[in-house]
């Protein structure tokens, strides 16, 4: 029997090929249809609530951990996030995916260290050790290969006993940064809202100099490795600094970087210098380079993103236009105020578009003061960068958290944007605040192709979401049922002189629309409704001689809902007036 070896080994070979090919082809489909594109997992429904810019989509890894604050991603995908309260007296958590669907099919509670403040925020991976925070001391671990909890006993670096401390506490986050020299960074935030000499209480005056920033509202400078340190054993790296959440060592420009929460409420102190929709809006939150004996000007001084300057606080005789003589710090980029920046993340992968490498994410938590406008924040934003500084106007990168479209309340959000922390793959993972969700980002689009169009729909929600917009001072006013209230109580007892539409009757009664008595002065026009005016005025021109009657009998409440319709109406587009404002009046003697 003659056989051609030759032709035998060609056949055989060739249906080896076919086989491996046929192998081949099943193991791509099976890789396909369980891990996605260029093996990312499949995305959530919706992804997971989340709307991206093109190309961009979300999975769910976890979802109702607690109350999450910052996380971490180990090099082998492991997730470790920090919750703000302990869960059985365990305040870490330890997340591992073992199949690769994007997943935590494995969620374990870990702690073996005292976790008292319920005010849980840093969690970072430095060195081979897991890095953590309470609210009034930074633990490490060192992280065990292969195992997803850690072996190894907690270690104390830092305490802070802001218990016992000279001013009071307050703003007592930790989150961490480190830099390549063997040096963490960790802020101490002011005890006070603006050091004044009654914090919080209207019209009071600011402490000059500020003796809290001997110690508070800065950003200190330690061993990332000796054990048992306190504030003495630091260096402040930086001060006049109020409050830091959001903050991260940029690894290619070697310098540190930190976005500020603003001061507060500037009408409720200063209702004079301020309406609610300034103070809606201001001060703005301050993205940093921090340098080095940097200083941001905290109390003295807050930053007009409006205006693109620094202004002196009302505590310290500013009046929304005075500017310091003193120069101090300025931001990189003025975010609207009240935003609460929360956590800050330089992206350094490589799996999304070009025009991300380096630049600036950062966890808007949301605002809690806005009223009576729409709370603002809760997204994530972006800052494109060059050369370590913005080269581009912020963005949003993700929304949907709120769930809501206009949230009047905190407690009408359902998910508040808190974490952020890069994988190993270059996905980006979000932590929240309210239940303890966590999203995988990932891009599965062309990289080469991504552009404009891919971006013009989170534009579209920078200008038109209520939570992210500048509010429109009279439309965007939550407080609707007050002017209607208001106009009721108007049509009762003032319509009848200065009629339905505000125009007066031209002869005894002035008119209101667009009037200086209406625009002008607030006490003024406070103590004419309580008290009467009688005697010849000028309105716009013309002269009145009728007396108007004092309307004291009404409540604060009643009055302030009848200036703020008068004020929002009749071509005035003005804010209201507060139930106090009315009652501080009241309280004044009057002149004879």
């Amino acid at each position: 029997m003659n056989i051609n070896l030759k032709s035998f080994y060609k056949i055989r070979i060739k249906e080896g090929l076919i086989v491996l090919a046929v192998l081949a082809c099943l193991i791509t489909i099976s890789f396909i249809n369980t891990n996605g594109k260029g093996g990312l997992p499949d995305k959530s429904p919706n992804n997971g609530g989340l709307f991206l810019p093109g190309g961009f989509e979300a999975v769910v890894v976890a979802d109702s951990l607690g109350k999450a604050r910052h996380l971490a991603v180990n090099s082998n995908g492991d997730i470790y996030v920090k919750m703000r309260n302990p869960i059985n007296k365990m305040g870490s958590i330890a997340m591992r995916d073992t199949d690769n669907d994007g997943k935590a099919d494995i969620i374990k509670s870990f702690g073996d260290y005292p976790d008292e403040g319920n005010y849980g925020t840093g969690m970072r991976i430095h060195k081979g050790y897991l890095y953590f925070t309470t609210a009034g001391e930074v633990f490490r671990t060192k992280l065990t290969p292969g195992k997803l909890v850690p072996e190894g006993k907690s270690e104390l670096l830092l305490t802070d006993d802001y218990k016992n401390a000279k001013y009071g506490s307050s703003h007592i986050a930790k989150p961490l940064a480190f830099d390549s020299e063997g040096n963490m960074y960790v802020p101490f935030g002011s005890p006070s809202d603006v050091c004044g000499i009654n914090d919080r209480q209207p019209g009071s005056l600011g402490q000059n100099p500020c003796p809290e920033l001997q110690d508070h509202a800065g950003i200190w400078k330690f061993s990332d490795s000796k054990p048992n340190q306190t504030q003495k054993d630091g260096v402040r790296y930086a001060t006049g600094i109020r409050s830091v959440v959001a903050m991260d060592w940029n690894k290619k420009e070697k310098a540190l970087y930190a976005v500020q929460h603003g001061r507060d409420d500037l009408v409720r102190q200063f209702p004079d210098l301020y309406n609610p929709w300034q103070s809606a809006l201001l001060p703005a939150e301050e993205f940093f380079k921090v340098t080095e004996g940097s200083d941001g000007g905290w109390p003295y001084v807050y930053y007009d993103y409006m205006k693109s300057k620094k202004l002196v606080n009302p505590e310290y005789g500013g009046d929304g236009k005075k500017e310091p003589t003193k120069k101090y710090l300025n931001p990189l980029v003025g975010f609207p105020g009240h935003f609460a920046p929360n956590d800050l993340f330089f992206y350094t992968g490589i799996q999304f578009p070009n025009r991300y490498k380096d630049g600036a994410f950062i966890a808007f938590h949301g605002s809690t003061i806005r009223s009576p406008y729409p709370q603002g924040g809760y997204f994530i934003g972006f800052v494109p960068f060059k050369n370590g500084v913005p080269s581009g106007n912020w963005e949003v990168f993700a929304d949907g958290f709120p769930g809501v479209d206009t949230i009047v309340n905190t407690s009408n959000a359902l998910y508040r944007p808190m974490g952020i922390a890069m994988g190993p793959d270059g996905s980006l993972y979000f932590s929240e605040s309210e239940k303890g969700k966590i999203w995988r980002v990932m891009y599965k689009g062309d990289k080469k192709k991504f552009g404009a169009a891919d971006l013009t729909a989170m534009q579209k929600r920078k200008e038109t979401q209520p939570h992210i917009k500048t509010p429109d001072i009279i439309k965007d006013n939550v407080n609707t049922a007050k002017v209607a209230a208001g106009g009721k109580l108007y049509n009762t007892y003032c319509a009848s002189c200065h009629q339905a539409d505000g125009k007066g009757d031209g002869t005894r009664f002035p008119p209101l629309e667009n009037s200086e008595y209406v625009k002008g002065d607030r006490k003024r026009l406070i103590r004419i409704v309580l008290n009467g005016l009688s005697g010849p005025i000028t309105v716009k021109g013309v002269g009145y001689n009728e007396v108007m009657p004092p309307n004291s009998y009404l409540s604060d409440d009643q009055i302030a809902l009848i200036l703020t319709y008068v004020r929002a109406n009749f071509k005035n587009n003005l804010t209201g007036v507060q139930p106090q404002e009315v009652a501080r009046e009241r309280a004044m003697p009057t002149t004879p």
